[in-house]
């Protein structure tokens, strides 16, 4: 049976003594000092997932231009931006989109969370999950880094760092 809940109170020439939590609160009795409870504890912030803080990153280069081998920080590929968001998150990852495909921790699609990575075309394409179906990648020369939804392309798999 757990421990009834209690509170502590003051008592002149006592102390502290700890008393039942449903006992009417003692004020205006001299001699016992019953605070009143304070605010409850604000719980601190869930660090963030590496995931989601690469999301942040690679969202800072939307609108960059696309460059074949390019990794960063102004021009990208599809698997450079991917590293590179990664990066600045504190997370190494592989550089070409087939090796991405293969690292990481294989995730089902209807599993998966902002910051996984998506592969697309048998592996050669790759892509950052957002969440609510939409992916962040490096496209192609007129497009560059953009935002699509997660099914415009045929999907290879998913993998989780």
């Amino acid at each position: 049976m757990p421990a009834p809940e209690s509170r502590s109170v003051m008592v002149a020439g006592l102390g502290t003594v700890t008393v039942p939590a449903d006992l009417p609160r003692l004020t205006g009795v001299p001699g016992v000092t019953d605070p009143a409870p304070g605010p409850a504890p604000v719980p601190a912030a869930m660090p963030k997932k590496a995931g989601e803080r690469a999301i942040e990153a690679a969202r800072t280069k939307l609108g960059a231009s696309y460059s074949a081998g390019g990794d960063g920080p102004d021009s990208f590929d599809c698997s450079g931006l991917v590293q590179w968001s990664y990066r600045e998150a504190g997370v190494d990852v592989p550089r070409t989109s087939y090796s991405q495909l293969a690292a990481g921790t294989p995730v089902s699609l209807d599993e998966l969370e902002p910051g996984d990575l998506v592969s697309y075309y048998g592996g050669s394409h790759s892509a950052l999950y957002l969440g609510d179906g939409e992916v962040i990648h490096a496209s192609d020369y007129g497009s560059g880094v953009k935002i699509s939804p997660l099914t415009t392309m045929p999907v290879a798999g998913a993998r989780r760092f």
